[in-house]
């Protein structure tokens, strides 16, 4: 399930990017499911786990694939923070629920993403558990109001 706290003062790692950048491993890069993250997000094919090939920048490394790919592909391999999905677009929101679907994932976020459908994601401010979009929007602006209580 994924959990997020939202806009409070909770402990998270704010540079995932930077932190990815110096611990990434290569069997990472390997995972059918981060080849297809990468895909999506970037537009990018990972050729091997030390290029990635980009229409835009020609051939990379993993350091070079964008903030919201690089968190995606920490909350999917790296438990040891919880990461601030804040530096992700709402391009990423459909990955971030298919990697809740896989474990318990508990994030940070600072603003309303975008997610689509039906899901089950819990308000850790509220503890309100919610199921579409209209009753996640509510959930996050009930969340705001509770700020100042924390």
């Amino acid at each position: 399930m994924l959990k997020i706290w939202y806009n409070t003062g909770i402990e998270y790692l704010n540079d995932a990017p930077a932190y990815f950048d110096n611990v990434y491993e290569d069997e990472w890069l390997e995972d059918d499911l981060v080849k297809e993250m990468i895909r999506d997000v970037d537009h990018s094919e990972v050729l091997t786990p030390h290029i990635i090939e980009s229409p835009v920048l020609g051939a990379i490394t993993p350091r070079e694939l964008s903030g919201g790919v690089k968190v995606l592909i920490l909350m999917l391999k790296d438990d040891s923070f919880i990461y601030n999905m804040s530096n992700c677009g709402n391009n990423c929101a459909k990955w971030v629920l298919k990697i809740a679907e896989k474990k318990d994932l508990t994030v940070f976020l600072r603003h309303i993403m975008r997610f689509e459908g039906e899901f089950e994601i819990q308000i850790m401010n509220t503890g309100r558990i919610v199921h579409n979009r209209s009753e996640y929007v509510r959930g996050l602006l009930e969340a705001e109001g509770m700020l100042d209580e924390w």
